[in-house]
């Protein structure tokens, strides 16, 4: 699914700057493992099957992932048709209501006649899950495996990927304790939660920026509940499904030129007066929407702090530096099969890889 705006987590909340399909990177300087610490939520599993157990339904899970502004939703569909598929939203933004624009969300034309699930289940002030998201993604696709029909899992949230394909579980959150360490992180700021991090677990601080306080929280809430140092790693890939997966890129300048047209047609189609509506409904509150790309730097116009010319610049910028932290973190993936979306046969090309996986 293509669009302009989210990130990711390990074992927490969705990385700064991150994209729609996309809440699920590395943040700049951090490892993808520990890009945004621990997901809010208690452990869940797939419709209250324990995380080592079996899929309640057998099949295999069809995964298009890749950058962003690469061709993922082109891809997805062609594939939907080819296989009699089901496409499950894998991109983070794409969950929120009326992020349609800055997500390039697609519309239910472009849709071609395939279900999609998992769009728009969030108001744009709930703050994300990727535990909840883990547990209604596998709900969808235990409901289309048991329709006789293939899944394909499409976007760019990498962590949202792995969470819903492997055998993933969260730590748990204390509403009470989160409470106390955000108090403390207003009134003392984040380098001073950072130093208090560095000394219980330099290997945790070492990978989570200084300025990034929601991290910095998360990463202390959970050395507190479970007296252990914070995961500075994912665990090692345990298959939850049978899945085969392909992913979609191009050179960096053909990615980049598509990025600033992207940009300049969210423009056109009103991605301003799109975000003035979300900003009435809470937008800038959401701790999570909010850090949209596009819708970032479109609030920031709108508080006065941008001209609209520099948003748009800075949006072209920012998803640049995204598509490259997405790519470092969906590179270290051996399993993915990277095809060309340039290339004339690249459906051809998809279905030889994904077919005989899929039968």
């Amino acid at each position: 699914m293509g669009a302009v705006g989210s990130g990711p987590v390990s074992a927490a909340g969705v990385a700064e700057g991150a994209r729609p399909e996309e809440a699920v990177v590395p943040a700049e300087g951090a490892r993808p493992e520990v890009a945004a610490g621990a997901a809010d939520g208690a452990p869940l599993a797939a419709d209250g099957v324990p995380a080592d157990g079996d899929p309640p339904v057998a099949g295999t899970v069809v995964g298009v992932v890749g950058p962003t502004a690469a061709g993922k939703s082109a891809l997805s569909i062609a594939l939907a048709h080819a296989l009699d598929g089901e496409v499950v939203n894998a991109d983070s933004m794409q969950l929120y209501r009326g992020m349609d624009i800055g997500t390039a969300k697609l519309t239910i034309g472009e849709r071609a006649g395939v279900p999609h699930h998992l769009l728009d289940i969030w108001p744009v002030t709930e703050p994300a899950s990727v535990a909840e998201y883990q547990r209604l993604a596998r709900a969808a696709i235990d409901d289309i495996l048991a329709r006789g029909r293939v899944p394909l899992l499409v976007g760019g949230s990498g962590l949202y990927l792995r969470a819903v394909l492997e055998r993933f579980e969260f730590p748990g959150t204390d509403p009470v304790l989160r409470q106390r360490l955000e108090a403390e992180l207003a009134q003392a700021g984040p380098a001073a939660l950072h130093e208090r991090l560095r000394a219980v677990d330099p290997d945790a601080a070492a990978n989570i920026l200084p300025g990034n306080g929601r991290r910095i929280v998360r990463a202390l809430e959970v050395i507190e509940l479970t007296g252990a140092p914070f995961a500075a790693a994912l665990p090692d890939p345990r298959p939850y499904y049978r899945s085969v997966q392909v992913g979609v890129d191009l050179d960096t300048t053909q990615l980049d030129e598509r990025i600033a047209l992207r940009v300049d047609r969210m423009w056109a189609d009103g991605l301003v007066a799109e975000t003035r509506v979300l900003a009435d409904q809470g937008l800038a509150a959401g701790r999570t929407a909010s850090r949209a790309l596009g819708y970032q730097q479109v609030l920031r116009f709108l508080a006065g702090e941008l001209t609209e010319a520099e948003a748009y610049q800075e949006t072209i910028r920012a998803t640049r530096r995204f598509v490259r932290r997405q790519r470092s973190w969906f590179r270290r993936d051996p399993r993915i099969t990277w095809l060309d979306s340039a290339g004339a046969g690249l459906v051809a090309e998809a279905l030889r890889v994904v077919r005989p996986a899929a039968r």
